[in-house]
């Protein structure tokens, strides 16, 4: 027996883990929420998460410097960067408010040219930048951009022309300037490493035989979206060269074809085994959409939100599409529609329903409370809805989350602003109190229809998970905020428009904000001091006041509040007033 006194050894270097071992630990957690809670255990792991971080994601482009990010992580790869509101989309956003990428670009440069990767979503990018970023990174390899602006097909030639490398291209929904299809043509002859190519959003005619050619050198292509101008001859070619595609957005579905032309086009998706998602369909006609049906068969998600079917041809295809979990599709296709849905697709977990024209009051053929519980009590696995409806009531709401309890998102857009129960004319207080009782996993909460702060009381007493809510004319005084500010501890960004929430109700959320993404308000009650005494009293915060023109100089028209460790922004224009008290 060795009865030499062994070492003891401190316990501080008893529980550390080697640089090496430590760093593949980290390399294991996929999620940022993940890598950043691990970051904070102690400064071997802050350090080890810096030097191991490849992906970063940033949703806010002004909630930190990108000298700050390259500083804290050296060696990052891959970047996806969010920039304007969400309420860029629907223009209530000045054009030239910021979000330019260029400045995160010149500093990747110098400190981080090993890029690979960058996914940008409501940013500004232009033809210059895109050329940089061709010519400065050499192991460039991946470009996404969605609904963003500034930016032409010029912009994409050069990167067709220079990244040679490159395995995806996504263009999706952006403000583009579409000068011509010949930026396709750029890619060298020798070309062959897409994975991904999406370039459904852009309108003109691109060169087929240019596309066909290069789909056919791209072996391991798995995502291809064609635009609107595509015909169904030349997605024919395409599915014979490439029936390895797992991704598809086919686009024009209208173009007439003969007996022949159809067998021969259905005999083509029935090649593509693989395929999990179908999308495109630009006004698609029954007989048309009938080829598709060889190819139904493992698809999970089918985004049919560009084409109006009516309800019977929704009812033709689902039959088709038995391990359905994502349905996207435009009200035209009625209750009758949303029953076929009920009916044929038991392991659907995420149906969104748009409206085909959110301005014509008089649309006939639209969807009801019917359709989401004939949804609800066929789709037991729901857990995401987004609905555009004009009538609701609630008792639907109530049955809806009775039969689908798991729900974490839940959407509901009742477009008519101010509509009560249409059967009882009473608020829709009970139909959101219903899903907040009911849906304990719930973490993104949209709400419509007449509302009073008995609403917000339910959300702030049951939401505890709520992570995100959208609110449009609801609430009856400055003590509904409060009540959300309030109960939702985990919330992260709350977008709020043409409410009665004055400067009471900004202020009440004081202790939340610095946990919070952001804060939107547009059309309430807030002051421009009352913004000035939110800056004051919180310093790592920018509140910004976009101004319209002609208006109250004492309004806050629209207001944004976003936590930052950058201190305030230097690039806002005239019409936007930014307060900070750093």
């Amino acid at each position: 027996m060795d009865l030499t006194p062994k070492q003891s050894i401190p316990a501080a270097e008893s529980t550390r883990f080697p640089d090496e071992v430590l760093e593949r630990v980290l390399t294991l957690l996929k999620s940022p929420k993940d890598r950043n809670a691990v970051s904070l255990v102690c400064k071997d792991w802050y350090t080890a998460d810096s030097w191991s971080r490849r992906h970063v994601f940033i949703g806010n482009c002004y909630s930190v410097s990108p000298e700050i990010v390259a500083r804290r992580f050296p060696r990052i790869r891959s970047v996806t960067l969010k920039g304007k509101p969400r309420f860029s989309d629907f223009n209530l956003v000045p054009d030239n408010w910021g979000a330019d990428v260029h400045s995160w670009l010149l500093v990747f440069a110098s400190g981080s040219p090993f890029l690979e990767e960058l996914r940008l979503k409501r940013m500004r990018v232009t033809d210059g930048s895109l050329e940089f970023l061709a010519l400065n990174f050499p192991n460039f390899r991946a470009l996404s951009l969605l609904s963003c602006d500034g930016f032409s097909t010029s912009g994409l030639a050069t990167v067709a022309t220079h990244c040679k490398n490159l395995i995806e291209l996504d263009i999706q929904e952006n403000g583009i300037e579409d000068l011509s299809g010949e930026w396709l043509s750029c890619f060298p002859d020798n070309f062959s490493t897409l994975e991904v190519l999406n370039f459904s959003n852009l309108i003109t005619d691109v060169n087929t035989e240019v596309l066909e050619r290069l789909v056919s050198r791209c072996r391991s292509l798995k995502v291809l979206k064609l635009n609107r101008s595509s015909s169904l001859d030349c997605l024919h070619r395409l599915l014979t060269s490439a029936p390895q595609l797992t991704e598809l957005g086919v686009g024009s579905f209208s173009q007439e074809l003969t007996p022949q032309q159809h067998a021969e086009l259905k005999h083509a998706f029935g090649f593509c085994k693989n395929l999990t998602v179908l999308s495109g369909f630009w006004d698609a006609t029954a007989l048309n959409l009938s080829a598709v049906y060889p190819a139904c068969s493992g698809l999970s998600f089918l985004n049919l939100s560009y084409t109006a079917l009516q309800s019977q041809e929704l009812a033709s295809l689902l039959p088709h599409c038995p391990c359905l979990r994502r349905l996207w599709v435009l009200d035209s296709v009625g209750d009758r529609g949303l029953e076929a849905v009920g009916a044929n697709c038991p392991s659907l977990e995420e149906i969104r329903v748009f409206p085909t024209d959110p301005f014509d009051e008089d649309m006939l053929h639209t969807v009801t409370e019917s359709g989401i519980v004939a949804v609800s009590q066929g789709c037991p696995k729901l857990h995401y809805i987004l609905y555009f409806c004009r009538q609701m009531t609630n008792a639907a709401v109530a049955t809806v989350v009775r039969n689908c309890p798991d729900f974490t998102h839940f959407r509901l857009c009742i477009m008519n602003p101010g509509q009560p129960d249409h059967t009882t004319n009473q608020p829709m207080d009970e139909a959101f109190g219903a899903v907040v009782k009911t849906c304990k996993k719930l973490k993104r909460l949209s709400i419509s229809g007449l509302l009073t702060d008995l609403t917000f009381k339910y959300i702030g007493e049951y939401a505890k998970n709520l992570e995100a809510l959208s609110v449009a004319f609801a609430g009856s005084s400055d003590l509904g905020m409060q009540y959300v500010m309030e109960g939702c501890s985990k919330l992260k960004k709350l977008e709020i428009r043409d409410c009665p929430f004055g400067n009471a109700a900004l202020l009440s959320g004081l202790e939340r904000y610095e946990s919070m993404r952001s804060l939107w308000m547009s059309a309430c009650n807030v002051t421009v001091d009352g913004c000035k005494a939110l800056a004051r009293q919180m310093p790592r915060l920018n509140v910004e006041v976009m101004k319209e023109e002609g208006s109250d100089d004492c309004k806050a028209d629209k207001v944004y509040v976003y936590r930052t460790v950058a201190g305030p922004r230097r690039d806002a224009p005239p019409s936007v007033l930014t307060f900070s008290s750093l």
